[in-house]
């Protein structure tokens, strides 16, 4: 699969919970940080038309002003503290965890797909500053982890009974598609260019590669961690066996 096209090192890992908003306003300006169309009046939904619904999930400036956010439409209006607890509820068993050395700018792309296929948490490996914007805030509903390098997070895994699955197309590597993915796992992917540090390497458990047909070495980081969660989801949320 792709050579995922790898990156100061902080603490020890620290979690990071999804932020609680202090405002409505204060998600909204994140929100217009994120880039892209959050800007733009034409998205979302306006202020709510009618008598207000009741429930603490709800967030009464959104209800007078509008939502623009980046989220789904079951969560319209919803506090940004409602939605992560109600996503706890029912986030997957897979990890992911990316290698930052060099502020790759695909890091926020990981991101933002790991939340759409609902990833447990991320963990950010190496520098604790990573690249935000191609996340376009979606990192605020999620739970992030920071390791300072590959030994820290496996040991985390291992403590936390995950095996590490590394992405990328290395001699030695087996295919993704006829592997039957753990459902308790991390997916390990690297940078943009060098891949999986040989570092990283060493830790995983399993490497695996995406097939590919065309004249390419390496297919786009962002894409290729698509793929691999969502080879995960069919795998464990569909029961599609390889």
């Amino acid at each position: 699969m792709a050579s995922h096209e790898r990156g100061e090192t902080g603490a020890q890992d620290t979690a990071r919970h999804a932020a609680p908003r202090d405002s409505a306003a204060q998600d909204r300006a994140e929100d217009r940080k994120g880039g892209g169309s959050e800007d733009r009046a034409d998205v979302g939904v306006g202020p709510w038309v009618g008598a207000w619904p009741s429930g603490d999930q709800w967030d009464p400036d959104l209800l007078r002003e509008g939502d623009r956010r980046n989220v789904v439409d079951a969560y319209r209006y919803w506090r940004h503290e409602a939605i992560v607890a109600d996503l706890d509820t029912r986030r997957h068993d897979f990890h992911v965890a990316v290698e930052n050395w060099g502020h790759d700018f695909n890091i926020g792309s990981v991101i933002r797909t790991a939340n759409a296929m609902g990833a447990h948490a991320f963990h950010i490996v190496g520098k604790r500053r990573w690249n935000r914007r191609g996340a376009m805030v979606t990192d605020r509903y999620q739970h992030e982890h920071h390791h300072p390098d590959a030994a820290a997070l496996a040991a985390w895994a291992h403590a936390e009974g995950l095996v590490l699955v590394g992405i990328d197309n290395l001699p030695g590597s087996l295919p993704l598609e006829t592997h039957d993915l753990a459902r308790a796992c991390v997916l390990v992917f690297g940078q943009e260019g060098p891949g999986l540090s040989e570092a990283m390497r060493a830790e995983c458990d399993v490497v695996l590669h995406i097939e590919q047909f065309g004249s390419t070495r390496s297919i786009n980081a962002g894409a290729a961690a698509a793929i691999a969660m969502h080879a995960w989801v069919r795998r464990h949320v569909f029961d599609q066996h390889p």
